[in-house]
């Protein structure tokens, strides 16, 4: 079964309280696990962000709607209670609780915040067009399809470099990544060497208790399983025991299942995942806007 959306979860939570005891979050994520049948890889499963699971973060937001239109309430941190209003309406038994059904009560208007500006048709937000997914999972889809898409622009960016500007970028990357040692190391070690297959070797770390041995080309087709042998090989002479092969194109399938059953510890990066990481290190990009997202520190209202 499907992880369920928050909506699905509301019900289930206030039934659970209905007892009229206390009642945690992790126990009704844990009720929730056991009711919809969560299969252990989707129990494990965590939002784009990769900050919690995926089933912890709903019930946390059907928990938080509940509790904002008085079906529940905070009784510490981490702990809730049903309310008289919530035992009223479960009297019915009523088949679903969810967004809707709460916008009979005017806590919800104000939770909301919506406001309505007349002659003026109003563009839906994503949030507003699929509420089934949580404010957090929204935004963690938004941020990996901008981040996608600069990902594409920067290899278009990448594979229209010459080669030594390539050279470079390998470098300032290597480093960001905490490789190298010193730029100026680093600078040193790759694209001097030109042996055997081998583009380079850099530090593993600033003490150079390591080497490791560097394949750094750009590549037009997928770079095949003769190409990495070649380099496996060169790795071998050195009696080297790391090294990277970098390209702007693909590894094809023989190439991968070749590196990881080799002995050496061979790391194949591809253009989307050289992209990816130059944009997790900052090397060729730029922050534009960036929103932080924040929570209540508990600790500043202990008295």
């Amino acid at each position: 079964m499907a992880i369920p959306d928050y909506e699905t979860l509301m019900l289930p939570i206030l039934k659970l309280a209905d007892d009229g005891n206390e009642h945690s979050l992790r126990e009704a994520t844990e009720f929730a696990i056991n009711k919809f049948d969560l299969t252990e890889q989707e129990q494990k499963q965590l939002l784009p962000s990769g900050a919690t699971r995926v089933i912890v973060n709903r019930v946390g937001w059907a928990a938080t709607y509940l509790k904002k239109c008085n079906l529940l309430k905070a009784t510490k941190r981490g702990y809730f209670e049903i309310t008289e209003r919530g035992m009223e309406v479960l009297g019915p038994n009523p088949a679903k609780i969810d967004i809707h059904y709460l916008q009979r009560f005017p806590e919800f208007d104000e939770f909301k915040k919506k406001k309505k500006k007349p002659k003026k048709k109003k563009e839906k937000s994503p949030y507003e067009v699929d509420k089934s997914r949580t404010p957090e999972e929204i935004l963690g889809q938004v941020y990996e399809e901008l981040n996608q898409s600069l990902a594409e622009e920067l290899l278009g960016k990448i594979k229209d470099s010459s080669p030594s500007f390539f050279e470079i970028l390998v470098i300032d990357l290597l480093v960001k990544m905490g490789y190298g040692g010193s730029r100026k190391d680093a600078g040193q070690a790759v694209g001097k060497s030109g042996d055997e297959g081998i583009d380079g070797i850099i530090k593993e770390d600033k003490l150079g208790l390591d080497a490791i041995y560097i394949q750094a080309k750009k590549w037009e087709g997928n770079v095949s399983r003769p190409e990495v042998q070649k380099f496996a090989g060169a790795l071998q002479g050195k009696r080297a025991k790391k090294g990277i092969f970098i390209t702007t194109s693909a590894f094809s399938k023989e190439a991968q299942e070749y590196a990881s059953s080799i002995d050496s510890k061979l790391i194949l990066i591809d253009g989307e995942r050289l992209a990816q990481l130059m944009i997790e290190h900052n090397v060729g990009v730029s922050i534009t806007t960036s929103y932080e997202v924040k929570k209540i520190d508990i600790d500043y209202f202990d008295e």
